[in-house]
C-alpha cells in the first residue's frame, strides 16, 4: 500500500512542473496564423534586448536628478502623488511626474538600489520590443513584425536608453501602444480602439508632455486615409479621439490645480505656480525656436550661467557642435545613435508605395507607410530645431525607422522571387554600407576589424541576391540570400550597441564618443561615496531636521539621491521660484529646523544674501566648476 501512495505523492509533485512546462510549450509555440519560427525569433530578439538593457543595472552611473526625484517620491504617498523633488515636499519637479512614479514605486518595493531604479525602463524597453511587433504584424506579417523589432532592440540609442533611468523609454512605450491602438481601429474601423490610443497618448503626457502629441498627425493622418468608416464617421471619431486625448493628458494637472497651495509643493518653472504655465511655458514655449533659451522662472542662478558658458561636460559640448538645421540627425552623434538604417527606411517606404498604388486607400502596407512617415518627419522637423538636443530624445525617432524597415522587408519577402525585388534589396544594403561607412568616419573607438567586416558581408550579400536565380545560385537562394542582407545591414548598428553595453554607457552616451565625454561607473561610484561622506559630515556637525540647504535643486541633487535625507532647494531647479521665500528661510533657521547652507560665496539673491549678513562662512569650500561656500546657523 506505501508504494502506491508514494507514486501519487511523486505524480502530485510532478503536476506543477507538467503545468509550468505547459505553459512554456504554449509561449513558445506560434499561433495558427504565423509560421512556427514567429514566437521563437520574436522570443529570441527580446531575450537579446532584456539582455542588453539589463547588463550592468546595478552600476552607479545613473542621472542622479531623476534618481534624487524617484527616491524622495518614494518617501511618502504625498511626494508620490505631487511629483516632489526633495524629501519634505518643499517643491516638484520641473515637468510632470509620470515617468518616476514606476521609478518610486519601485524603489518602494524593493529598497533604494540603482537596479530598483532602472528596471522599469528595461521593462518598458522590452514592453517596447513586443509592443512593436505585433503593430507590424498586424499591418504586415510577421516578417515585418520580426525585422522592426530586431530593428528596434539593436538600435544603439534604443540600448542606452533602456539602460538608464530617463523618462524616454516610457514615453517610446506608451506612444507604441498608441500606434498598436490605431492600427486596431484601421482594420476594425471602431471608435473604441481610437478612443484608447487617445487614452495611451493621454499617458504619454503624463510621462513627457507636449513630446507625447507629437504623433497625433501621424496617427490622426493613418485612420483618416484608411479606417474602414464614412469620411464624416472618421472625422467624428477623430474629434471625439481629440477630445479624449485633452481630457486624458490634463487629467492630473487640473485635479492637483484644485489643491490648496499650501497642501503641495511648490511647482518649479514657474513664479505663479501653476501647472499650466509649467507644461505649457516653462517646457513648451520657451523651448521653441533656435537659439532660444529655456526660461525659468524668475532670474537664473548665477553660477548656472557660468557652467553653461563653459561648457557643463564634454558630451553637451559635442552637442552643441551640432547646429540646428534639417542635416542635423545625419550625422556626428546623433546620426550614430539612430542613423545606420534611415537608407534602408527611405528606399523601403518609396518601394511600398510604388508596388501598392492602385491598391486602394485600405491597403495595410500604404497605412504602414502613411504613419511611420509622417510620424518621422514630424519628429524629425521638431528635433531639427531649437535648443539643445540631448542625443536620446532622438530614440523615439527609432519605432518610425524601425515600421518602415519591416514594412520594406515584409514586401521584399513576398516578392522574393523577382529579381527587380531582389535587385532593390541589394541598393538599400550597399546604400546603407555607404552610409555606415560616413557615421563612422570621425567616431572614436571605432573597431578596426568593423568596417571591412560589414563590406565583406554586405558585399558578398548582394552579390547572393543579384545572383539567386541566374544559373550561378539557384533560385532557392534566394530566401537565404534575403535573410543573410537583413542580417549585414543589422551589424554597424549591433556592433555600436554591443560596444555600449560592454563599456557601461546609458541613455547620455552616443556611439563612438570619446571616453572624455563619457563618466564612468567608476568616477559615479566615487561622486557617490564623496557626496553621501558630506552628507554625513555636515548632519553630525550641524544636526537639524533639514541636513542643508542649497542654492538650486541641481546641486541638492546628488545629495538627496545618495542619502534619501532632506537637502532644501533654494529656487528649484534654476534657482529663480521663490521657494522657498525668504521668511520661510528665517522661521527655519530661527527654530533650529535648519542650520547650514552650502551656497555660491556670492549671489545676488535676496535669500542667499541674507545667508552671507546672518550665517558665519566657515571657511569650507569646495573647487571645480562650481565653487561652493558651506555657512553655518545658529538658531536666532
Amino acid at each position: 500500500m506505501d508504494a502506491p501512495a508514494g507514486g501519487l505523492a511523486c505524480l502530485a509533485r510532478s503536476d506543477p512542473l507538467r503545468r509550468l512546462a505547459r505553459t512554456c510549450a504554449r509561449i513558445w509555440r506560434s499561433p495558427p496564423d504565423q509560421p512556427s519560427w514567429s514566437r521563437p525569433a520574436l522570443l529570441a530578439i527580446a531575450a537579446i534586448a532584456a539582455l542588453a538593457y539589463a547588463w550592468g543595472m546595478g552600476s552607479d552611473a545613473v542621472e542622479t536628478t531623476y534618481g534624487a526625484m524617484a527616491r524622495s517620491m518614494s518617501a511618502s504617498w504625498h511626494d508620490f502623488l505631487f511629483g516632489a523633488f526633495d524629501p519634505a515636499g518643499t517643491v516638484t519637479i520641473d515637468k510632470l511626474p509620470g515617468a518616476l512614479w514606476p521609478q518610486a514605486l519601485s524603489l518602494r518595493l524593493f529598497g533604494f538600489h540603482v537596479w530598483a531604479i532602472v528596471l522599469p525602463q528595461v521593462l518598458a524597453g522590452v514592453a517596447t520590443v513586443l509592443a512593436l511587433f505585433r503593430v507590424m504584424r498586424r499591418l504586415a506579417g510577421p516578417v515585418a513584425g520580426l525585422t522592426a523589432a530586431a530593428v528596434l532592440a539593436v538600435s544603439p540609442v534604443t540600448v542606452a536608453l533602456n539602460r538608464g533611468n530617463v523618462p524616454d523609454s516610457l514615453l517610446i512605450l506608451l506612444l507604441v501602444l498608441a500606434a498598436d491602438a490605431t492600427v486596431s481601429a484601421l482594420v476594425g474601423g471602431r471608435l473604441r480602439w481610437l478612443l484608447l490610443a487617445a487614452v495611451w497618448v493621454g499617458l504619454a503626457f503624463q510621462v513627457k508632455m507636449l513630446d507625447a502629441w507629437a504623433i497625433l498627425p501621424a496617427l490622426a493622418g493613418a485612420y483618416l486615409l484608411s479606417a474602414p468608416a464614412p469620411i464624416r464617421a472618421r472625422v467624428r471619431h477623430l474629434a471625439l479621439a481629440g477630445l479624449a486625448t485633452a481630457a486624458v493628458s490634463l487629467s492630473w494637472m487640473s485635479a492637483v490645480s484644485l489643491v490648496p497651495a499650501r497642501e503641495r509643493p511648490y511647482v518649479d518653472g514657474t513664479t505663479n505656480d501653476s501647472l499650466f504655465s509649467q507644461v505649457f511655458y516653462y517646457n513648451g514655449l520657451a523651448r521653441l525656436g533656435r537659439g532660444a533659451q529655456v526660461a525659468g522662472a524668475g532670474p537664473r542662478a548665477e553660477f548656472l550661467n557660468a557652467v553653461s558658458e563653459s561648457g557643463a561636460s564634454a558630451s553637451k559640448r559635442l552637442a552643441e557642435q551640432v547646429p540646428p538645421g534639417w542635416d542635423r540627425l545625419l550625422g556626428g552623434i546623433y546620426g550614430r545613435d539612430i542613423g545606420w538604417l534611415l537608407p534602408a527606411a527611405l528606399i523601403a517606404a518609396a518601394a511600398v508605395v510604388l508596388a501598392c498604388r492602385g491598391r486602394g486607400r485600405r491597403d495595410p502596407r500604404l497605412s504602414s507607410v502613411l504613419m511611420w512617415s509622417v510620424w518621422l518627419l514630424t519628429l524629425w522637423a521638431i528635433f531639427s530645431d531649437g535648443l539643445l538636443l540631448h542625443s536620446y530624445y532622438v530614440a523615439s525617432l527609432v519605432p518610425a525607422l524601425a515600421g518602415l524597415c519591416g514594412t520594406g522587408a515584409a514586401l521584399a519577402w513576398s516578392r522574393r522571387d523577382r529579381a527587380l525585388t531582389r535587385g532593390v534589396a541589394a541598393a538599400a544594403l550597399l546604400a546603407t554600407l555607404a552610409y555606415g561607412a560616413y557615421l563612422l568616419h570621425g567616431g572614436s573607438g571605432v573597431p578596426a576589424w568593423l568596417l571591412p567586416a560589414a563590406i565583406c558581408a554586405d558585399a558578398l550579400a548582394a552579390l547572393a541576391l543579384l545572383t539567386a536565380g541566374t544559373g550561378i545560385l539557384p533560385g532557392a537562394m534566394a530566401s537565404r540570400a534575403l535573410a543573410a542582407s537583413a542580417c549585414c545591414a543589422l551589424l554597424m548598428p549591433a556592433v555600436a550597441a554591443t560596444l555600449m553595453v560592454a563599456n557601461g554607457l546609458g541613455p547620455f552616451a552616443a556611439p563612438f564618443e570619446p571616453a572624455s565625454a563619457t563618466q564612468s561607473t567608476a568616477r559615479a561610484r566615487q561622486l557617490n561615496a564623496a557626496s553621501l561622506a558630506f552628507v554625513r559630515a555636515i548632519e553630525s556637525r550641524y544636526p537639524a531636521r533639514i541636513a542643508f540647504a542649497t542654492d538650486t535643486s541641481r546641486i541638492a541633487a546628488p545629495f538627496i539621491f545618495v542619502s534619501g535625507r532632506e537637502i532644501l532647494p533654494i529656487g528649484g531647479l534654476e534657482g529663480g521660484i521663490p521657494s522657498p521665500t525668504l521668511g520661510q528661510l528665517r522661521r527655519y533657521v530661527s527654530a533650529g529646523a535648519l542650520r547650514a547652507f552650502l551656497i555660491p560665496p556670492a549671489s545676488r539673491d535676496p535669500r542667499l544674501e541674507w545667508v552671507y549678513d546672518h550665517c558665519p562662512s566657515t571657511g569650507l569650500q569646495t573647487g571645480g566648476q562650481v565653487r561652493l561656500a558651506l555657512y553655518a546657523c545658529g538658531p536666532t
